[in-house]
């Protein structure tokens, strides 16, 4: 019988370098709210999302393709982009057929240092997309890291609930001895019927709700409302 290829968890962008992905799919999680707003836009017709770990180089590619610049540090709009980090800044009358170049805290940092490292295929993952995201990993049958983004590289919650709900998805086809996966995973099965109250205690829920943004929250554990498969290629994100 044929090995099962296996599945990681690694709970802070720092810990990449532990892990070898050049023969692994990356799944970028940045619950709150990066990758909920990638599948967004592209869920409604966004041609494509650039993600950049600068915000100079938002500037300037946006500039250069007449694109949406959008960005966040610490949960605000950065000085000198167009829009922010909110899904709901991305409906489909807005965004259809335009590029949007994105900035954010944590998730296009660890995107890049994914490809910097060598990974086979990026994709990015959250709740609004999680369906298209564990089809794609079941059928390639490849090895899987799933790489949460964390908070300025300490341990969030919110990332890891995903990969939790993702590996409680696919396990069958899986090989997981890992325990920051069985964590996840017991983690999500501890919680997963009182989520909305649940991602009232992490700390990104109390940052964020400082600036209004409760419902984004929920949004961004909301399962499928936004179930396209983000893939990077050719230097942006595009639905696969």
């Amino acid at each position: 019988m044929q090995n099962k290829p296996t599945i990681h968890t690694i709970l802070s962008p720092s810990l990449l370098k532990l892990y070898n992905v050049s023969d692994s799919i990356v799944v970028i999680i940045d619950v709150f709210r990066a990758t909920s707003t990638i599948a967004t836009a592209l869920f409604n017709g966004a041609d494509k999302v650039i993600p950049v770990s600068s915000v100079e180089d938002c500037v300037t590619i946006g500039r250069n393709l007449n694109a949406i610049t959008a960005g966040e540090r610490d949960g605000k709009i950065i000085e000198g982009l167009q829009h922010g980090n909110s899904p709901a800044e991305y409906p489909r009358s807005f965004i259809e057929n335009k590029t949007l170049v994105l900035t954010t805290t944590n998730g296009t940092k660890l995107l890049h240092m994914a490809l910097d490292n060598g990974a086979s295929e990026v994709i990015t993952g959250s709740f609004p997309n999680i369906s298209a995201v564990c089809d794609h990993l079941i059928s390639l049958k490849k090895n899987v890291i799933l790489g949460c983004s964390a908070w300025k590289d300490k341990f969030n919650m919110e990332d890891t609930l995903f990969a939790g709900a993702v590996i409680s998805r696919i396990k069958e086809h899986f090989t997981v001895h890992c325990d920051s996966s069985m964590m996840a995973e017991d983690m999500y099965r501890l919680h997963k019927n009182d989520i909305y109250s649940f991602i009232r205690k992490t700390t990104h829920w109390h940052r964020l709700a400082a600036y209004g943004l409760e419902s984004d929250l929920e949004y961004c554990v909301t399962e499928d409302v936004a179930n396209v498969l983000p893939m990077y290629k050719n230097s942006a994100l595009v639905r696969s």
